[in-house]
This record gives structure tokens, sequence and C-alpha cells, in this order.
């Protein structure tokens, strides 16, 4: 047994339907590593019961895992707002959240948050960001203006598969320049709190202060 298997074998389970959808990303998409999994899966659920938001924010739908998560954890009325810029990723996405236990608490929509979101005029208690790595820095700024003070940010692969510790990532690499660049951004903005979780890929979680 590897220290993987003793964690999941000691944790709650996946239900069965994020059992299948985490197969099926396996073996229908490109890229399922990028699903968060059982044990991310029941991080985000957990965090959203702590912090009991009433409107949540997720950016980078992709198969729909990780916002059946955080909807699973939702009290009842509470709603979550998915964005998906990549139009050809709904065929697959949309009918595994329509169709599962948790379809009345999200509202799942193709576009881009950057210029979306904004124009929901919404104020979250939470939002995860789980999208395009080159443009963290702009998420994080907009997502920043549309939370409530005290709320909570969630940051996905902030650890990169640890090319955040590479001092001269190739020119070509703006993934991994954006992940760097956004860890030092975090890092020196007093305007929020923060911890780097290093689990899986790396988890940062960011609280705005009162007052802002």
């Amino acid at each position: 047994m590897t220290l993987d298997d003793y964690i999941l074998s000691h944790i709650d389970p996946e239900s069965d339907y994020l059992h299948a959808l985490y197969r099926d990303t396996h073996l229908r998409l490109l890229y399922p590593r990028m699903a968060s999994g059982h044990l991310q899966g029941r991080l985000l659920k957990m965090l959203v019961q702590m912090i009991r938001p009433r409107l949540v924010l997720e950016l980078g739908t992709y198969s729909g895992y990780s916002a059946l998560c955080l909807a699973e954890g939702l009290e009842e009325g509470a709603r979550l707002y998915t964005f998906e810029v990549n139009d050809e990723q709904e065929d697959f996405t949309r009918p595994w959240l329509e169709h599962s236990p948790w379809a009345d608490r999200i509202d799942f929509r193709i576009g881009d948050a950057l210029t979306e979101v904004p124009r929901l005029g919404l104020t979250f208690d939470l939002a995860y960001i789980d999208a395009d790595k080159r443009k963290y820095v702009e998420y994080y700024e907009m997502v920043l203006s549309c939370l409530r003070p005290g709320g909570y940010i969630i940051a996905d692969n902030t650890l990169w598969d640890g090319h955040v510790l590479d001092p001269a990532p190739r020119p070509s690499d703006l993934q991994t320049r954006g992940i760097q660049t956004f860890n030092d951004l975090v890092a020196r903005d007093t305007r929020v709190e923060k911890v780097i979780l290093p689990l899986r890929d790396g988890l940062t979680l960011i609280r705005k202060k009162e007052g802002l």
C-alpha cells in the first residue's frame, strides 16, 4: 500500500456518481489529471461546509468534478456559478452537472470569466480558481474585486509540479511564469491572508481582509 492509498482509505469515500465521472474523464478527455479527484474533492466539500458560502464562483469547470464537490457542500439555497472558456468541453460536462444530485445548485456557463463574471453584478463569498495559469493574476484581481470582505479564494496548482522553483523558466513556458508571478503577488499582497497547502499540485487558501 502506498501513502496515497492509505490516505484515501482513511477519508470519506467519493460518491458513486463522482467515481463514475472521474473514470469517464480518464476515458474520454485529454489531460484527465486536471480533474480534482477524491482527496482534493473531499477537501473542497469540507471547506465549503466550514465557510458556509451563499454564492460560490469557480473559474475552470473542465469535466465538472470540482464543481460537483463544491456544490455538494453547499447549504439549501446557496449557489455555484462555474465558468469554462472552452466551448468544446460543454458536450461532456453539462450532462454530468445537470444529471447530478446537486444540479439545482449549479449555474454552468461557457465564456470568458474575465468579462462575464463582472457582468453578473454579484458579490461572492468563496471563489475557486483553476483555469488558465497564464491569467492567474488577472483572475485574482477580478475575483478580489467581487469578493466580500472576509471572503475566501482557493487557487489550485500553485506548486505546479515543483516548477515554481525554477529560477529561469523558458520564455515559452508561460504557465510556469504565470503561477510564479501569481504566487509572488499574493505573497506580498497586504489585502489578504494566505497559506499554501502542499496537497496534490498545491492549493493556496486566501482570505480577503475585513474593511476592504
